[in-house]
């Protein structure tokens, strides 16, 4: 092999060496040049939330910083901050490269890009002077800043302005506001348990506060505890003591602090730009952003009046209300027009029953599980359906009445809500062509439920109101799914646009599908269960109910009980969905209502109310697509639409029940 002439390996390392030290002088100046003067200046201006029609619907900021110095904060409270968040805090100089070097070997065996390896000084770098990309030039950007940072303030002015300004959750920012807000004390008060929880805290404020998840800010807590441990920061006696004692948070005040109305509405904004656009909470809080949404303000009211018309809900027990989540969907956009989180007086980033709840749908399920998937395979509503005995691999569903009429339409089975025939279509169609349609309209079902009690809404996980609401839109949208969503864009307070919403409708049916389908569920209000859900317009929509457990607990509680209850319909305006029940079911806290009572009530009252201003117009559909319900075949004597509210009642209690012995019963008929 020829040997490499030496000189060109002079010049080599010379160029190596004088790009090296080009880089060298570049990154000093470019460093150099960085203004961190921002440090010394209060938090940027609040977000502004906007509705529909451009106007303030709510204002999103943090509570007035209440700064202390650095000699007010207790040691315990930084070391626990050191230990949790940097443990080589004081040995870097703005920039771990040990971290990061774990960080990059850590990636590279994963095949991604993570945040990870951030010291201190960067994460008040990247909060108060970069964007939420993540981005190897961010990255570096936040690099940079950290190292100006350190060369022109002490450690402990660094930890002084991190710890004044960051924000704990529950509306606090700073320690002295959240040593305030979770144990209603000064900061220089805090023990050591105490500065572990509040330590805690930074990594994600919503899923480690004792007030939401006390089981995880207690796990987190102990984390930290261990943490500085094996930092030698506390002994192993200290420790023990420490996390042996309680959480010790104390709510002493509403700490909802989003100013302005819409409390469940703004939260549900929050969540979307956070994990659909990639924004910090922090950042949504202080960033001074206008944040344009799909809230409709009459639509909003209507909704949240309702929620607190207590006259229109059963009586609830002294010890716990009964809870109620509604939401309401412009089909022809998928923009969500109204939220309600739930009724009495919630908290800024509380628990939302329009968004996060997941409970059994029952009934309402079936449009979405049976009859929107067999109208979609060549079913119509006039076809016969079997209503007699039936036993699929052990699994025997009966009709609420305990009657067999034979056969019935398909029209009259979805109308009185037959649960026979139900079960029998579903099995006929294949689980397979259930569960991708329901994924179609955007709710993917786990694999537990491919069975047949899917049929009758016996999920294993349940549902939202929202996903109710965002499914049966696209039946009132002629099979089109406009993917619910509430930002439609997010700009700088000074206009520059940061995220603009670009959600496009989707055919996820025949327009003959659809159409079919509201002509049934208009009969279905007329002269089925969603009586009470009719209104001076066309209305469709389907009641819901489920039982309560077959376990001991429950035992020689009524037939007329039940643990939730449903309405889900639409008008040609909007698509809604309403829950009833209570936050824990137990054998004094249970329903004594179904989804065609309460629930329908609620739905009937906040469209009315949202829509009194707007012309009453008719469903666009052909006139062909609504056909009569064929006469019952045996049995059953009475019209359901003569059938008192205790047999409606009975009705969807049974449904339930067929559904809960269905799960895990029945394979489907189809490989």
């Amino acid at each position: 092999m020829k040997a490499v002439p030496r000189r060109f390996w002079q010049v080599g390392v010379s160029a190596v060496l004088l790009v090296s030290v080009g880089a060298v002088f570049m990154s000093y100046f470019y460093i150099k040049g960085l203004d961190v003067s921002l440090l010394n200046q209060p938090l940027p201006e609040a977000s502004i939330v906007l509705d529909k029609n451009g106007q303030m619907a709510s204002q999103l900021s943090a509570s007035k910083i209440d700064a202390v110095s650095f000699k007010e904060i207790p040691q315990v409270l930084v070391d626990a901050i050191v230990a949790v968040e940097d443990r080589r805090f004081y040995e870097h100089k703005g920039v771990d490269m040990k971290s990061i070097f774990r960080a990059v070997a850590r990636d590279v065996l994963k095949g991604s890009y993570s945040e990870g390896a951030s010291t201190i000084t960067q994460q008040l770098a990247r909060n108060l002077f970069l964007t939420a990309d993540k981005t190897v030039g961010r990255k570096l950007r936040e690099a940079a800043y950290a190292i100006q940072i350190e060369s022109s303030y002490s450690k402990d002015d660094i930890l002084e302005m991190y710890l004044n300004k960051i924000y704990f959750g529950e509306g606090s920012w700073g320690v002295q506001g959240a040593a305030k807000t979770y144990f209603n004390k000064n900061v220089s008060d805090l023990t050591l348990p105490e500065a572990a929880v509040l330590a805690a805290l930074p990594k994600a404020p919503s899923h480690y506060s004792p007030f939401q998840n006390e089981d995880q800010a207690l796990e987190r807590r102990n984390t930290v505890l261990k943490l500085m441990q094996k930092e030698g920061k506390i002994s192993q006696e200290d420790y023990d003591k420490a996390a042996a004692s309680a959480l010790g948070a104390v709510k002493t005040v509403n700490i909802d602090e989003a100013k302005g109305r819409n409390r469940a509405y703004v939260d549900a904004v929050i969540d979307e730009a956070v994990t659909l656009y990639g924004f910090t909470e922090e950042q949504l809080l202080t960033g001074g952003l206008r944040i344009t949404t799909e809230l409709d303000p009459t639509v909003q009211k209507a909704v949240i009046d309702v929620m607190n018309n207590n006259s229109l809900f059963p009586e609830s027990k002294p010890d716990q209300l009964i809870q109620s989540g509604a939401a309401i969907v412009d089909q022809k956009s998928g923009g969500v027009r109204a939220l309600a989180g739930g009724r009495g007086e919630g908290v800024f980033r509380g628990f939302s029953r329009a968004t996060q709840l997941k409970r059994q749908p029952g009934s309402s399920f079936k449009p979405v599980a049976v009859y929107g998937p067999a109208l979609e395979v060549g079913y119509k509503p006039s076809t016969m359906l079997f209503d007699g005995p039936l036993n699929i691999e052990g699994y025997q569903p009966q009709d609420w009445d305990h009657q067999s009429r034979g056969q019935v339409s398909m029209q009259e089975a979805i109308t009185s809500s037959w649960n026979i025939p139900a079960v029998w279509l579903l099995h006929e169609i294949g689980i397979d062509n259930g569960l991708k349609f329901a994924k179609s309209l955007g709710i993917t079902l786990p694999a537990q439920d491919r069975q047949l009690g899917i049929a009758l809404g016996g999920l294993s996980e349940g549902v939202s109101p929202l996903q109710m609401a965002q499914a049966f839109s696209a039946f009132a949208a002629k099979g089109i799914l406009n993917p619910a969503h509430l930002i439609t864009k997010i700009e700088t307070n000074d206009g520059h646009l940061l995220v603009q919403a670009k959600g496009k409708g989707q055919s996820v049916m025949r327009a003959e599908t659809a159409n079919a389908m509201t002509a049934m569920l208009q009969t279905a209000v007329v002269q089925g269960t969603g009586k009470n859900a009719a209104m001076n317009r066309p209305v469709a929509g389907k009641s819901g109910t489920t039982q309560l457990p077959a376990t001991k607990e429950f035992e020689g509680i009524g037939s007329g009980s039940a643990k939730d209850a449903w309405f889900v319909g639409y008008t040609p305006e909007l698509t809604a969905a309403v829950w009833v029940g209570y936050d824990r079911t137990d054998a004094t806290h249970y329903l004594t209502t179904s989804g065609g009572a309460v629930p329908a009530v609620l739905f009937r009252e906040m469209l009315s109310r949202a829509l009194a201003q707007t012309a009453v117009v008719p469903f666009d559909i052909p006139p062909l697509s609504v056909e009569q319900p064929q006469k019952e075949s045996s049995s059953s004597n009475e019209s359901p639409s003569k059938k008192d509210k205790e047999k409606e009642k009975e009705k969807e209690k049974e449904q339930q029940k067929q559904a809960e012995q269905g799960h895990g019963h029945g394979k489907d008929k189809r490989k």
